[in-house]
């Protein structure tokens, strides 16, 4: 039997905890109760756990439980965001601004607003994926209600300026949405001091279950306004209807809280193995960093490689490890990542791009064997495509 590839596509998504699953584990067949079922023991013992994770996560982000909204992962909390508070403040303007490289969790929802009437500003970025925080304030209209700017690529790890932004719009009083679904647990989030008035969150990008999320709703300075988007049984304030998973829960707010414990150390050993394997790959001339090269997250690597073709090196290392082109939720398009051709490269280099993404199980072993793997290969394709 052949062994498994090395595992670097944590921006895909992460293996589960141990730790995560063990919480989990209870909910599944001794605590199995409907939260909703106030009137008995089952129901109690499902209730006292959802409101624990839920202080958990916002505790994490330092706003209030009240304020937490859980969904089905991210994808629906950017899709309650953008289009709830479209529709809530519909009266007040229909224009949104947001990032050329957003995830499509916001680009297809901002994309499906326009043909509703809306006008929506697809801001550029800069060459090293940031925003460029004067163009953002020039683009605030009148009628602008909503910006959204995520708070970390999933493709090239860029970590935006989030608390220079919120005070942007905070200023011009129009409502600031981030989807931090690749940021919670790995980088610092603070919605009173970034004046963040809706995030988008998600467990399984943490190391917790797929399948569930959670969106930040503001309820004071200044009280969010939201259309619900999936009704029929009132949970959650009656802005998102649903019985709630409550293993799924548990297992995210455990994630989350072992992210935050573990994220001064995990921060340094993962910027140690990326540092490692940027300098191996860098031996190599035709290896083009994409992306900020301090500004993203530690366990970020976006390299794009001349050269040679794209598909035939991602073929070439699928023994070796599990990495990917660009974002796994368009994995099947045979588009370039929107994100890449978004910093100014052209098609093909855009094509023969490798997204690392490092985690909390990966080793220094791992790192040197890919990289000597992946030198191998790019050596091996430039020879015989010459």
């Amino acid at each position: 039997m052949s062994k498994n590839p090395i595992y670097l596509d944590c921006h895909a998504t992460t293996p589960m905890d141990k730790r995560v699953l063990q919480e989990m584990l209870p909910y599944f067949t001794e605590h199995f109760g409907n939260p909703s079922s106030i009137t008995h023991a089952y129901g109690w013992e499902a209730e006292a756990a959802v409101k624990t994770a839920r202080n958990t996560i916002a505790d994490a982000i330092h706003c209030n439980q009240s304020e937490i909204i859980f969904t089905s992962g991210a994808t629906e909390a950017n899709n309650l965001a953008i289009k709830g508070v479209a529709e809530a403040y519909f009266s007040k303007g229909q224009h949104i601004i947001t990032v050329q490289t957003e995830h499509r969790a916001v680009l297809d929802p901002c994309k499906y607003l326009e043909t509703l009437g809306f006008q929506v500003t697809f801001l550029p970025v800069q060459k090293d994926g940031l925003i460029d925080l004067a163009q953002l304030e020039k683009a605030i209209r009148p009628d602008t209600i909503l910006v959204s700017v995520m708070a970390a690529n999933n493709e090239i790890g860029v970590i935006q300026p989030l608390a220079a932004i919120g005070e942007i719009c905070r200023q011009h009083k129009v409502l600031f949405h981030t989807d931090a679904a690749q940021a919670i647990g790995k980088i610092p989030l603070d919605v009173e001091n970034m004046k963040i008035d809706l995030m988008s969150l998600t467990g399984h990008k943490v190391y917790g279950p797929k399948g569930i999320g959670a969106l930040y709703l503001r309820r004071r300075n200044p009280r969010v306004q939201i259309a619900a988007q999936i009704v029929g049984g009132g949970q959650e304030r009656g802005i998102r209807s649903g019985t709630l998973y409550t293993p799924q829960i548990v297992g995210f707010a455990k994630a989350v809280a072992l992210g935050l414990a573990e994220m001064e150390s995990e921060t340094k050993r993962q910027l140690q193995l990326r540092e490692l394997l940027w300098q191996n790959l860098n031996q190599l001339e035709g290896i083009h960093l994409n992306g900020h090269p301090k500004q993203r997250l530690p366990g970020n690597l976006n390299v794009s490689v001349e050269g040679v073709d794209g598909t035939a090196l991602l073929l070439s290392l699928q023994q070796v490890c599990a990495i990917s082109a660009g974002s796994a939720c368009s994995s099947s398009s045979i588009a370039p990542s929107h994100v890449l051709t978004a910093l100014g490269h052209g098609e093909k280099l855009a094509y023969a791009s490798l997204r690392f993404g490092i985690g909390r199980f990966n080793t220094k072993a791992e790192i040197e064997q890919v990289s000597q793997e992946i030198l191998t290969s790019i050596k091996s394709l430039r020879k015989f495509q010459a």
